[in-house]
This record gives C-alpha cells, sequence and structure tokens, in this order.
C-alpha cells in the first residue's frame, strides 16, 4: 500500500517566449505563462505538474491568474497534510470546488509522479501503458502560406508522423489538398479551433475532399447541435477538443453523434485521474483517442506522453521535441523526438523533472506551502 503524506508545495510562476509566435484566428501567443508546481511527500519524494492556462481566456475560462488564486485560496489549504493511498482520493477531496479544472489538473499530475515513484515504476506502466515509443505529431501555425509550405516540409524531413495544421473560413481547401497530395506517407489534421457557424457550414464542408484524416473542432463548444448536423453531411470525422471538458460530455457525444473521436488534453478534464476515466469509456464505446497539446513545457508534455501510451490511443498526437517551442526546456530531461517516435523512460515516475536553473531565469512569482 502507497501512502502519500504532502509536506509542501512550490508554486512557479514563470513567462517563457516562444522561439516563433504560435498563430491562430483565436490568438497570437508570443510568450508562455504557466504555473509549475512540485509536491514533497513526508518521505522526500517530489511529484511534479504544470498548470496549462493561458495568460487571457481564449482557450477556456481559465488564465494562469484564476488558477494561481484557485490553487493558494482552495486548492492546497484542502489538500495540504493530507494522507492519499491513491491520486485518485484527490478528485473526491477537492470535489467540492466547482471547475478549475486546470488548477486541479497541475496537483493531481504531481500526487501522481510521487505515486509511481514510490511504486518504483514509470508513470506509463503503472497506468497501463501498452507502448514504449510514441509516435510524435507537430503542429504548424503561421501566418503565411509560404511559411506553412516550409514547417511542413521541416516536419516531414524531420521525420514526424502527422502535421496538423490551422484552418478558418478564409483558408484555402484546394491548396492543402496539393500539399497533402504532395505527401501521402504523413497524416495531416485540420484544426478550425471552432471557427466555423452554421453560416459557414458550406465552407467547412468544402474541406472534405482535402485529404484530412480528420477536422479537430470546427464548431465551439455551443454549438454541438449544429456539429451533429454537420458532422452527418460530411465523411470527415470530427475530433472534439474543447467540447470535451468532462466524462459527461464524451457521453453527450457519442449520443448526439457530434464527434466521432475523442482529443485528450488532461488539463481540460482535471487531470490523468479524469482522463484514465473518459479513456475507459471510450474503449467500451470504440471510440479513437488522441492526444492534443497545449504550447506545454516538457512535465505536461511527459504526462501526455504517459497517456498516449494506452490502448485506444490511436493517432499520434501533439508531440514535437522540446526545440520546436522553446530555445531550451524547462525539464530535464528534454523531450527529443528520433525518427518520428519519442521513447517513454524506463525510470520510476512521469520521467523528467524541473530544472531550477532555467527556471530561475524566467520566474515572475514563487511561493512555498508548507504544513
Amino acid at each position: 500500500m502507497v501512502n502519500i503524506q504532502i509536506k509542501r508545495i512550490t508554486l512557479h510562476q514563470v513567462r517563457v517566449p516562444l522561439k516563433k509566435p504560435f498563430i491562430t484566428h483565436l490568438q497570437h501567443v508570443m510568450e508562455r505563462e504557466s504555473i509549475l508546481i512540485e509536491v514533497l511527500d513526508a518521505d522526500g519524494t517530489i511529484g511534479v505538474g504544470e498548470c496549462v492556462a493561458f495568460s487571457s481566456p481564449w482557450y477556456t475560462e481559465e488564465t494562469v491568474g484564476t488558477a494561481w488564486d484557485a490553487l493558494e485560496k482552495w486548492i492546497i489549504p484542502s489538500i495540504l497534510n493530507k494522507t492519499f493511498q491513491h491520486p485518485d482520493e484527490f478528485d473526491e477531496c477537492v470535489n467540492s470546488i466547482k471547475r478549475h479544472n486546470m488548477a486541479k489538473s497541475c496537483v493531481n499530475h504531481a500526487l501522481w509522479d510521487v505515486y509511481a515513484k514510490k511504486m518504483n515504476v514509470p508513470l506509463w506502466k503503472v497506468i497501463g501503458g501498452k507502448s514504449a515509443s510514441i509516435e510524435a505529431g507537430i503542429v504548424v501555425a503561421v501566418s503565411t502560406e509560404k511559411a506553412m509550405e516550409a514547417d511542413i516540409e521541416s516536419a516531414i524531413s524531420a521525420g514526424y508522423k502527422r502535421v496538423k495544421l490551422k484552418i478558418s473560413e478564409s483558408s484555402n481547401p484546394q491548396l492543402l489538398k496539393k500539399i497533402i497530395a504532395k505527401y501521402p506517407n504523413t497524416l495531416f489534421f485540420a484544426d478550425a479551433n471552432g471557427d466555423f457557424t452554421e453560416k459557414t457550414l458550406h465552407v467547412l464542408k468544402s474541406f472534405d475532399d482535402s485529404g484530412f484524416t480528420l477536422i479537430e473542432q470546427p464548431f465551439s463548444e455551443q454549438q454541438n447541435k449544429i456539429s451533429a448536423c454537420a458532422q452527418k453531411a460530411m465523411q470527415t470525422p470530427f475530433a472534439l477538443d474543447e467540447s470535451i471538458s468532462s466524462f459527461q460530455d464524451v457521453e453527450e457525444m457519442m449520443e448526439s453523434q457530434s464527434g466521432k473521436i475523442v482529443v485528450m488534453k488532461q488539463g481540460r478534464v482535471g487531470g490523468l485521474s479524469q482522463a484514465l476515466r473518459i479513456h475507459r469509456r471510450c474503449l467500451e464505446g470504440d471510440i479513437p483517442v488522441w492526444v492534443g497539446g497545449m504550447i506545454e513545457f516538457g512535465v505536461s508534455k511527459a504526462f501526455n506522453l504517459a497517456f498516449a501510451s494506452l490502448e485506444g490511443v490511436k493517432f499520434p498526437g501533439d508531440f514535437s521535441s522540446s526545440s520546436h517551442f522553446w530555445e531550451q526546456d524547462l525539464t530535464i530531461p528534454t523531450i527529443d523526438v528520433q525518427q518520428g517516435v519519442i521513447s517513454l523512460p524506463s525510470i520510476p515516475g512521469v520521467g523528467v523533472s524541473w530544472n531550477h536553473d532555467i527556471i530561475e531565469q524566467f520566474v515572475v512569482r514563487k511561493k512555498q506551502f508548507n504544513e
């Protein structure tokens, strides 16, 4: 039996510039602000987590600011000096705190890291992972067609198995069809970030024969009924992202057929415990899953990689090398793609830790919570 007794929790808020802007119709991300967490167990074991909320509420209602407040005022006081036998018990402990999924997720992750270390087993094996290597996929989010084509060529030359392209009402489906046809051995995903509406359904349909493996979140999360109607009229399967923030959202997707694939972002659903619950339901319903990205540092990406090792995660996720977004990642070791795949760690836990020498260069604020 494992006992996790939380003795100390440390938060670092950081702000790190991207190597180049990440551009969608929703936001131009120039720097990544995030909250890094370390949980210290009574026996000295340290678990790590990362809050993936953004600086402003363009992706979800959560922000770095709201997450910090939730952690400081409610979540951390609820668990400090508590003893857990399993990370799932954390969800029960904070059940009275509504939403704040991204804030909860980073704590849940840190507890899973401690738990796996105490089990002396790599996290991906603790959760039942089947594959020790994960196919890598990259996101191309740039402002010009010339830059897009250059980035695609670079990604395929580097061995990435999948390329995701951001699309909107103004994208050129015929150009994209031409590009996709040029690389028949590469999977191409389209990500609309909810840009389409009932009025622009005809534009969305023009992408149906472009050759995309799937279209991610064509409509906003408030338009699932429209998504269901559009999915019935199109051959390309929809993969729901922002629409999936809970187990119940998956049930509703399956019932309404508003999408055929789930995009898993652990931060959006509240952590690994909830992600595993959703995964089990998707296996039961024969719903494919793949792992989306949030412009993360190495800790969040390492948890995503562990999840991607599970049965039923059928498509390459948003897994790029640390060097794709950052001059220097904040973790030891960094995440590296070799010949299109990433090898999972053999050491106990999630397999990475925070690099404090690098973190100190980007810290905005820090706070330590003791028993």
